[in-house]
C-alpha cells in the first residue's frame, strides 16, 4: 500500500528542512549570509549576550561522513586560537538532526573582492603577509588548510584578516580533537580519514601532490603552494590554473607587466611543481615578501649588478633627491655668483 502526500504537507516538511531556527532558544535566526559547499552560513542573534553571531548549518539531510566533517572542522577551528582565525563559540544540533556551529560575526570583502578594488600593491601585500602568518600558526599546531584561495580569506572593515574554511584541513595529532568520552570508548571522532586518492580542494590553487591524490604528501609545502597562488592572484588578477599548459606556468610578468621581477621570483618559488624547490614554511615566504617590501633582496631572486644599483637607487630615492636637488641649487648658485 502507497501512501500519499499532499502539497501543504511536503510544503511544511520543506519548511523544517529549510529552517535553521536551532532548539535551543539562545539563537534566533535574522537572514542568510552565503552557502558553501558543505552548509549555509546565517545571520544570528544570541539572545543571552544580545549579540550577533555567524551561524554555520550543516545543508541538507547529510550522511554520518558529513556531520563529521562539519564537527572536526568546528574542533579544528577552535584549536586555532590565533587573530587570524574567527573563533568558534558554540556548538549543537537543530531538529531535524543537522549540526551547526556558532561564529563570532565578521563583517568585509573577500579577497578577491578587495584586490579588484582599488587596494594598492603595498596593501594587498601587507593582507597577504599576515594570511601566511595565520598558516603558519595553523601549521605550528599540526594542522595543514588545504583549501587556500583569495575566495576563503576575509579582510574585515577595521583592517582583519582572517583565513576561512577549514573544513578539508588535515591535522597531523587527530587524537587531541577527540572528546575525552569518545577517546575512551575508542571512537574514531574526527573519522572518516582521508583515504589515498581522495581529492580535496580547489583545483585552480591546488599543488600537484594534492591534485595526484598523494595524502601522505600534503605537507606545510603544500599549502605554500597555494599561498603562491594567492600571491599569483594578487600580481595578475587571474588564478594560476588559469593559464596552466606546457611547459609550465606563465610568468605573472606576461600577463602584467608592472608586477616587480622580484614578487614575481618569489610567487614562481612557491609554486614550483617539486615541494622540495619552494619555501620552506609559510612563515619563510612571508620574510621574502617582507624582504620585498623593504627594498632588500630577495632570496628567490638572484640579483645582478644593475638590479642592485636600481633597488637601492629607488629605496633612498628620497635622500637622493634631496642631495641633488642640493647640488643643482648650489651649482646654479655659483654660476649666477661668477655672472
Amino acid at each position: 500500500m502507497t501512501a500519499s502526500v499532499n502539497d501543504s504537507t511536503l510544503d511544511h516538511l520543506r519548511r523544517i528542512v529549510q529552517s535553521a531556527e536551532p532548539e535551543d532558544p539562545r539563537y534566533r535566526i535574522v537572514e542568510t549570509l552565503g552557502q558553501g559547499g558543505m552548509g549555509t552560513v546565517y545571520l544570528a542573534e544570541d539572545v543571552t549576550l544580545h549579540r550577533r553571531v555567524a551561524m554555520k548549518v550543516l545543508r541538507g539531510v547529510q550522511d554520518a561522513e558529513a556531520v563529521e566533517r562539519m564537527l572536526r572542522e568546528a574542533r579544528v577551528i577552535a584549536r586555532l586560537e590565533h587573530p587570524g582565525i574567527v573563533p568558534v563559540h558554540d556548538a549543537g544540533r537543530l531538529p531535524d538532526g543537522r549540526v551547526y556551529y556558532i561564529m563570532k560575526l565578521i563583517q568585509g570583502r573577500r579577497l578577491d573582492e578587495y584586490a579588484e578594488a582599488s587596494a594598492s600593491l603595498q596593501e594587498r601585500l601587507r593582507v597577504f603577509e599576515r594570511v601566511c602568518e595565520t598558516v603558519a600558526f595553523a601549521h605550528a599546531h599540526g594542522v595543514i588548510h588545504r583549501d587556500l584561495k583569495p575566495q576563503n580569506v576575509m579582510v574585515g572593515q577595521f583592517g582583519e584578516v582572517l583565513v576561512l574554511d577549514w573544513g578539508v584541513a588535515k591535522v597531523a595529532a587527530l587524537t587531541e580533537l577527540r572528546p575525552p568520552e569518545s577517546a575512551a570508548r575508542g571512537t574514531p571522532c574526527d573519522a572518516p580519514q582521508t583515504a589515498h586518492g581522495t581529492i580535496l580542494g580547489t583545483p585552480a590553487y591546488m599543488p600537484p601532490e594534492q591534485a595526484r591524490g598523494e595524502v601522505d604528501r600534503v605537507d606545510e609545502r603544500s599549502d605554500v603552494y597555494a599561498l603562491g597562488g594567492i600571491l599569483y592572484f594578487l600580481l595578475t588578477g587571474q588564478s594560476p590554473q588559469t593559464w596552466m599548459g606546457e611547459p609550465g606556468l606563465v610568468p605573472p610578468r606576461q600577463l602584467n607587466r608592472s608586477s616587480p621581477r622580484r614578487l614575481e621570483a618569489i610567487g614562481l618559488k612557491a609554486l614550483s611543481a617539486e615541494p622540495q624547490q619552494r619555501y620552506a614554511s609559510a612563515a619563510e615566504l612571508a620574510t621574502d615578501v617582507a624582504r620585498f617590501r623593504s627594498g632588500q633582496a630577495v632570496l628567490a631572486h638572484r640579483e645582478g649588478v644593475a638590479e642592485r644599483l636600481a633597488r637601492w637607487a629607488w629605496w633612498y630615492r628620497v635622500p637622493i633627491l634631496i642631495v641633488a636637488a642640493y647640488l643643482l641649487m648650489r651649482s646654479l648658485l655659483i654660476l649666477w655668483q661668477r655672472r
